[in-house]
């Protein structure tokens, strides 16, 4: 279902947006960076937190971290990851594909500020082989997206 139902959320609010499939998985942010020739950052990283009885998910930058201080500030509680269990059955999406797009019901979709330093970013599209690639205003708007600021700042190097 996956895969299908990114699909078809494409088909109907960006049908310009092409899902591109590899070989290669692209399941964690350092994988999907080699499988698409862009630096980690620009990966679309999408977190399932859980807010009291809530679920939302955060799309960040692939080297963002969550700031849990500012986290709770945003969303009025303390958040914590979804269990790896939870994830397919609340997003639709596995583990290594999790994405905005086509959820299994709908859910409140944040993107954090930490994207807006790439003119394109790369999320996952529903599978752990499946990406696409997007202007971070643009992914904000198909997806009705609010932006938020709850990503740590990357370290120095």
């Amino acid at each position: 279902m996956s895969l299908s139902s990114v699909r078809s959320f494409l088909a109907e609010r960006a049908p310009e947006i092409a899902i591109i499939e590899t070989s290669a998985s692209s399941a964690t942010v350092p994988l999907a960076a080699q499988a698409h020739g862009v630096e980690p950052a620009q990966i679309a990283k999408t977190l399932s937190l859980r807010v009291g009885d809530a679920v939302v998910l955060v799309v960040t930058s692939g080297t963002a971290r969550l700031d849990n201080k500012k986290a709770r500030a945003v969303f009025g509680g303390k958040v914590r990851m979804l269990g790896l269990d939870e994830v397919e059955a609340v997003t639709g999406h596995p583990v290594g594909g999790v994405c905005p797009f086509g959820l299994a019901a709908p859910i409140p979709v944040y993107c954090d500020i930490s994207l807006k330093a790439f003119d394109v970013v790369v999320p996952a599209a529903g599978s752990p082989n499946s990406a696409l690639r997007i202007a971070p205003d643009r992914l904000a708007e198909i997806t009705e997206a609010q932006w938020v600021d709850v990503g740590q700042a990357p370290p120095a190097d």
